[in-house]
């Protein structure tokens, strides 16, 4: 199993590329951050200084969308990182929640998604897309490799990915949901001929080291109203009680009301008060040492290729720093 580090690009850059200096000293081969341009400041150009920093992490959004950048401007500048670095960027995509809310706009269609995984994914390897109906190719791109990896939860967007991405981010830890999810997409894989094996699996949630759940519950509870924005859009899509969406998936956003994205992501988030302790055990990682070895492996035995860590918390080092001492060899053996 493979471990990611997935941090937020607040002010000062220059921690951000400490952080991921540590994680990669510590055993991490993956970097990924959020990408909302009015939220936190500009990941990619961050990505440069953590490459520069580093030998062999790879970095990338998680996730960035088709809107709010033009898919031949994301795929030059993969392809520039590429270039300077060594094929060392994944390409984090789905809707768009908070980059394209706080702008004011809706999140994309899955249609547009799809075809946006397509083009960029093309232009990022050199070969010619259509983009608006004009056929481009990025002619100084060399021996390009970019993988991407789309974020779902819904049933046509684990069809979406199945059929599409290099890779399925899923983010919340729960056993349960997981095993659903991946099957979804592995079938989607199999009838789009594809290898199921092919498509890389991360699930991404926060972990936090330490005996003090309920210390701990308080600073991940965020997490549950991130995931709860996903889950509202797909009861309106598909109904609270549904046999295309779990119930155990639903059930727990009855008392939301509303979301500010001000608190987006942070220990806090006073719109999140809504999940119970219930959810944040169940999608997050918490408690000692052993209780991550133990939820991992049986992640790992459901498929998981990497476990990303959310470090939005009050612990980022001492985190870092535990999966690097004990969980990631646990996990290597």
């Amino acid at each position: 199993m493979d471990f990611g580090l997935v941090l937020q690009t607040d002010p000062p850059a220059s921690r951000v590329v400490s952080l991921m200096r540590r994680a990669e000293r510590n055993g991490f081969t993956h970097g990924w951050t959020f990408d909302s341009a009015v939220l936190w400041q500009e990941p990619f150009v961050i990505y440069s200084q953590i490459l520069a920093g580093t030998t062999k992490l790879r970095v990338g959004p998680m996730v960035t969308n088709p809107g709010t950048r033009t898919w031949e401007v994301t795929a030059s500048t993969f392809a520039t990182l590429n270039d300077m670095f060594g094929n060392r960027t994944v390409c984090g995509i789905g809707r768009g929640d908070s980059a394209m809310r706080v702008a004011g706009r809706r999140p994309d269609t899955l249609a547009r998604l799809g075809e946006a995984i397509d083009v960029i994914r093309d232009l990022a390897e050199g070969r010619e897309a259509e983009v608006g109906g004009q056929p481009l190719r990025i002619p100084w791109v060399r021996d390009g490799k970019l993988p991407v990896w789309m974020a779902a939860y819904g049933p046509k967007a684990l069809a979406l990915a199945g059929r599409k991405a290099d890779g399925f981010i899923l983010q919340l830890a729960d056993p349960y949901l997981t095993e659903w999810m991946v099957k979804a997409v592995r079938a989607a894989a199999v009838g789009a001929g594809r290898d199921p094996a092919s498509v890389t699996v991360c699930v991404a949630a926060p972990a936090y080291v330490g005996d003090d759940l309920a210390h701990a519950r308080e600073q991940c509870r965020w997490f549950g109203g991130m995931v709860g924005n996903h889950v509202a859009d797909l009861v309106a899509r598909y109904g609270e009680h549904s046999d295309l969406v779990p119930e155990a998936l639903t059930s727990y956003i009855k008392e939301r009301h509303g979301y500010d994205y001000r608190h987006h992501g942070r220990a806090g988030n006073p719109s999140t008060d809504f999940v119970p302790d219930e959810i944040v055990d169940r999608f997050c990682l918490l408690g000692p040492v052993e209780a991550h070895v133990e939820k991992l492996r049986a992640l790992r035995e459901l498929g998981v290729d990497q476990f990303a860590v959310y470090d939005m918390h009050d612990a980022q080092e001492t985190t870092i720093d535990a999966y690097g001492a004990e969980i990631i060899p646990a996990l290597s053996r």
